[in-house]
């Protein structure tokens, strides 16, 4: 028998047994040695060769990967790992470092129950590190700590044994400081990682070794024989009596959960359906007998295949040509097939239960998010919020005329695979805008159209992002109806920034039971009757309904949420998305017959009032901001501040470690185009930088009429501001 024959016999027996079932993710920080390790494991499991392991990076097996050295897509196997003489199958994501395809770290943190965070034991916590952390615990998902390339603190920096321990326990803490803030109760409940309770792991992904203190019983190698191995060079010897994959993976077993302890209490974070319900008791206990519920994390396209759609089977089991219901859609799909991955191939297998990480063919109408049940009528799972939100455009037309219905379809099916790009029809240019977290996103997509979809592109210079928003409160503005028959009265004020932060976060939504949102709301703040009234959530904007009794106003709400979800999408200064809005429905005026009530009348009316609304209200901009963090010799810190500084930047903090200086700044995203090769000029190319998305602040007075006329031109929009008037005369 083959040797990945036996590899798949022995992943399809253990599926069967959750106790004996991992769902791991590896995150880090960009070039912290992910993917290293995630090869170095796949050796140990005997699925790659030994001599290959970190350097054939098989999880990167897309080319585009392999030219730029870096992970674009998270990347699923299957293993088999050994621990006190019991066998236990080990799902594995290996995911993105690049700020740029986060998007993909926060889709696997909903499929898996662990994470093993990998931090550059000489650099220490980086941006990344700290988003992908908060993904994770914002997922519940529990962590381990490695603290990769020790060697080279020995070897590079020369650190004594004593002050590498000093080092590594700096490391250690600062993690666990992460933890501390971001989710307190968790850390109460004993997820901080300790290297003396066996939660941290030290080593070299690139020379395949690991200690632990459990390892270090186990084989008897102390931190001074570590030291000591590394001085002499001989990390050979060191991966023969601390093989990598055996300390981290032992790590993994021993106090990452298995899918039943882990359902238990994740259910409830990711699921508001009723927990005493069947399907509530079965996705709890990862019954696999139980009626199915299946979440898509990932969609991507088999050339043969079509659409696979990858995700966590949290009840009942899988099956080539059973029916299934898909959330968002009435009609029934059929499963073509079911398989598991192997790093770039997928293995068709009969049958995959509860607990484990599935790919499905056959899902035509499914999306990442959507919940895939037998289950009629089940309440679906918490839609995935995303950390960042896209701050760069760029618009794409096709090369030949001939292809641009094709294009149309591709621009379909890339915002489908990856739902961090937003793809809009710019109605006033008729030029397709693709959105995406940052240039190299962009640059990554287009390429990836020419060359998977067929398509040739043109594409426009990148675009920031802006968000709309206003600065007080007015009174209620009178919106009428085209046919003067219909009026609603609505004002519009800002939405307080801790209610804004909880819709992000993900821990107030329309999907919650309407009890337990509005208690959510009253606790940050709400007025009780508002938190009552709430009728929509779009984006970081509310709409409330405040009035009483108004006949026919049932009818006609989903109208007026249109309206108000319509100026959401772009708003009247300068077309760009609006954040941050609270829309409150006062009073109402409408007619007795139901053709005078249709969407052309009604939506124009909501959507005029809340236009004029917000331009009385101070309409503004909110620009993208990222955080900049640059390491450079101290000589040359003066042309990297000078660099920053000269745009918009405002240095944050500054600290030194030896001769190096480490910078912390805050930039608008719109000023860091071409930073890669001013800041190299500025520091002779020896600075060392990375960003991580920052939020939104307001445009500074003194640019913002430049910038809003800017846009306008851009949009085809007329040069003359839009004043109120011009919605309330309509």
């Amino acid at each position: 028998m083959g040797r990945r024959k036996k590899m798949v016999e022995r992943v399809t027996t253990l599926m069967n047994d959750p106790e004996k079932i991992r769902n791991i993710g590896i995150v880090a920080h960009i070039d912290h040695g992910k993917t290293t390790l995630s090869d170095n494991l796949l050796a140990g499991a005997g699925m790659i060769s030994k001599e290959l392991a970190g350097r054939q990076l098989f999880m990167d097996s897309d080319e585009e990967e392999q030219a730029r050295g870096i992970t674009i897509d998270a990347s699923n196997v299957s293993m088999v790992h050994t621990f006190d003489n019991e066998d236990y199958l080990i799902n594995l994501i290996d995911t993105p470092g690049h700020v740029d395809f986060g998007g993909d770290v926060t889709r696997a943190m909903r499929a898996v129950d662990g994470a093993v965070v990998v931090v550059d034991a000489v650099e220490g916590t980086m941006p990344q590190t700290e988003t992908v952390l908060r993904q994770a615990l914002r997922e519940h998902v529990r962590p381990v700590l490695f603290v990769n390339k020790v060697d080279r603190l020995i070897n590079e920096l020369q650190v004594d044994a004593q002050e590498m321990q000093v080092r590594l326990g700096k490391v250690i803490d600062h993690v666990n400081k992460l933890i501390k803030n971001m989710n307190p109760e968790k850390f109460k409940a004993g997820w901080k990682v300790d290297a003396a309770a066996g939660t941290v792991a030290f080593g070299s992904a690139l020379y395949n070794w690991a200690i632990s203190v459990p390892m270090m019983k186990k084989t008897g190698v102390s931190f001074k024989d570590v030291y000591d191995y590394c001085k002499a060079g001989d990390m050979k010897t060191l991966a023969e009596k601390c093989p990598l994959h055996e300390a981290v993976l032992d790590m993994v077993i021993h106090f990452l959960p298995n899918p039943i302890d882990a359902q238990k209490g994740r259910i409830k974070v990711i699921w508001h359906g009723d927990e005493n319900s069947e399907i509530g008791k079965s996705m709890t206990h990862a019954n696999a007998d139980g009626d199915l519920a299946f979440m898509v994390t990932d969609i991507s396209v088999d050339p043969h295949a079509g659409e696979v759609a990858t995700g966590r089977l949290f009840s009942g089991s899988l099956t080539r040509g059973m029916e299934v219901y898909t959330s968002g859609t009435a009609k029934k799909s059929r499963v073509q097939q079911v398989g598991i991955f192997m790093g770039p191939e997928r293995l068709e297998v009969d049958k995959i239960p509860a607990g484990n990480i599935a790919a499905v063919t056959g899902l035509k109408d499914a999306i990442v998010g959507s919940t895939v049940t037998t289950l009629e009528g089940m309440t679906p799972f918490e839609s995935i919020r995303h950390v960042s939100e896209p701050v760069v455009t760029v618009a794409v037309e096709a090369k030949h005329t001939k292809d641009l219905p094709k294009l149309i379809e591709v621009l379909r099916q890339v915002a489908k695979e990856d739902p961090t790009l937003q793809i809009t029809l710019d109605e006033e240019t008729g030029e397709h805008l693709m959105a995406g977290m940052g240039e190299l996103h962009l640059e990554v997509i287009a390429h990836r159209i020419e060359r998977d979809k067929n398509v040739e592109i043109t594409t426009s210079k990148p675009i920031v992002v802006y968000r709309e928003t206003i600065k007080k409160k007015i009174e209620a503005v009178e919106g009428k109806s085209p046919n003067r028959h219909n009026r609603f009265y609505i004002y519009v004020e800002p939405l307080d920034p801790e209610i804004v932060s909880a819709i992000k976060e993900g821990e107030v939504s329309m999907n919650m039971p309407e009890l337990e949102r509005r208690q959510k709301l009253i606790d940050l703040g709400m007025d009780k009757e508002e938190a009552k009234g709430i009728v929509g959530i779009f984006n970081s904007n509310i709409f409330i309904d405040m009035t009483k009794g108004i006949q026919y106003l049932n009818e006609t709400m989903e109208l007026v949420l249109d309206g108000f979800e319509e100026v959401m999408r772009a708003g009247p200064l300068t077309r760009e998305p609006v954040a941050n809005v609270k829309c409150v429905l006062v009073d109402a005026k409408l007619h007795e017959d139901a053709i005078h009530r249709g969407p052309a009348q009604i939506i124009p009316a909501a959507r005029q009032a809340i236009q004029a609304g917000m331009l009385m209200a101070e309409d503004s901009l909110l620009e993208p901001y990222q955080k900049v963090f640059v390491q450079v010799p101290q000589l040359l810190m003066g042309g990297a501040t000078k660099e920053l500084q000269g745009r918009r930047g405002v240095i944050l903090n500054m600290t030194t470690e030896g001769d190096l200086a480490i910078i912390e700044a805050r930039v608008p995203v719109a000023e860091m185009f071409g930073f890669a090769g001013e800041i190299r000029s500025a520091t002779e190319g020896r600075a060392m930088w990375s960003t991580e998305f920052g939020g939104f602040d307001v445009v500074p007075s003194s640019i913002l009429g430049e910038i809003v006329g800017q846009i306008r031109e851009r949009k085809g929009l007329k040069k003359d501001l839009p004043k109120a008037s011009d919605y309330l005369s309509m």
